[in-house]
């Protein structure tokens, strides 16, 4: 048997991976509960939009509405069903998204 590449099975992977986009292997899935929020934080909503947001202050935003710190009709009772891990995981994932989509 013939093979292609001899001794450089990287280089088929390299190409594949380019030839049928690299940024589908390497993204990261969605964590739970973070597309929900697109439901009121979409672009133009009018309680703004998450996409783009720093993941450091939409993190301490969770974080003030899971301690009651922040007042808000449902915030609160939303964030208090994420602990700390998801609630960086779901800021982090907004923060990657593109703004304004």
């Amino acid at each position: 048997m013939t093979r292609i590449y001899p001794g450089r099975p990287w280089a088929v992977a390299a190409f594949v991976a380019v030839a049928f986009g690299l940024p589908a292997f390497a993204a990261e899935p969605t964590p739970p509960g973070a597309t929900s929020c697109s439901g009121c934080h979409a672009a133009g909503s009018a309680f703004g939009p998450l996409a783009g947001v720093p993941a450091e202050r939409t993190e301490a935003a969770l974080a003030a509405f899971r301690s009651g710190e922040r007042p808000s009709t449902l915030m609160g009772r939303i964030a208090k069903g994420f602990d700390e891990n998801q609630s960086r995981a779901i800021a982090q994932w907004w923060a990657g998204q593109e703004a304004g989509k």
